[in-house]
Parts: C-alpha cells; sequence; structure tokens
C-alpha cells in the first residue's frame, strides 16, 4: 500500500490549499481515509476521516467549517481542502488508511498505512 500526499506549501493567513493523498496497491473500498497533522513538539492530531463509500465524514472541532475532506473513487485520491487558514494549522500534514471500522475512530495508532506527510505553513 502506498500512499503519496501533495499540495502543502507556505501561505499566507486567511489563504487556501488543497491537499490531495493518491492511494495504491490495493482496494480501498472497505478503508477509512484519514487527514493528521503534526506540530513541531506537539503529538499527532486527526484533523478529519472519509470512508471510500457514502456515509458520514469526521472533522476536528478545531478545523470545522474551514476544512473539508472528500474523495474521487475513480482516481483512489482522498483531498483536503484548506481554507481560512491560520498560523496555528501549521504542521506537517499525512494521509492514513486503515481497514473498516469508523469514520469516528480517530486515534492514528489504528490507521495501518501511512504517507511521507506534506509541510503546510500559515504565515501572520
Amino acid at each position: 500500500v502506498q500512499l503519496v500526499e501533495s499540495g502543502g506549501g507556505l501561505v499566507q493567513a486567511g489563504g487556501s490549499l488543497r491537499l490531495s493523498c493518491a492511494a495504491s496497491g490495493r482496494t480501498f473500498s472497505s478503508y477509512i481515509m484519514g487527514w493528521f497533522r503534526q506540530a513541531p513538539g506537539k503529538e499527532r492530531e486527526p484533523v478529519a476521516t472519509i470512508n471510500w463509500s457514502r456515509g458520514p465524514t469526521f472533522h476536528a472541532d478545531s478545523v470545522k467549517g474551514r476544512f473539508t475532506i472528500s474523495r474521487d473513487n475513480t482516481k483512489n485520491t482522498v483531498y483536503l481542502q484548506l481554507n481560512s487558514l491560520k498560523p496555528e494549522d501549521t504542521a506537517v500534514y499525512y494521509c492514513a488508511a486503515k481497514s473498516g471500522g469508523s469514520v469516528y475512530a480517530i486515534n492514528p495508532r489504528l490507521y495501518d498505512y501511512w504517507g511521507q506527510g506534506t509541510q503546510v505553513t500559515v504565515s501572520s
């Protein structure tokens, strides 16, 4: 299984970015996909999760109304749209996958596969 993130960068506060996670190596129809982030000196935290079939999504309270997770099943790609960015959103953002379960199972330790991460830096 391979997860490859892209789309990070440097942006001013209030700006937007779209992160992509291209998944390959198996059929992901039963997988939960998630975006997590880790800032320097802090623990990795969940940002948003989604499954490949129709169903609910999860967004952390800190990003609700600003970030949106979505998927394109035809491309095996999951996206994270980041709007109204704040300096506190600065972190390395990781894509992750786990087999089955709920989108509300957001503990990073439950996830089996991880991408290499993409840096998001928001300047004030």
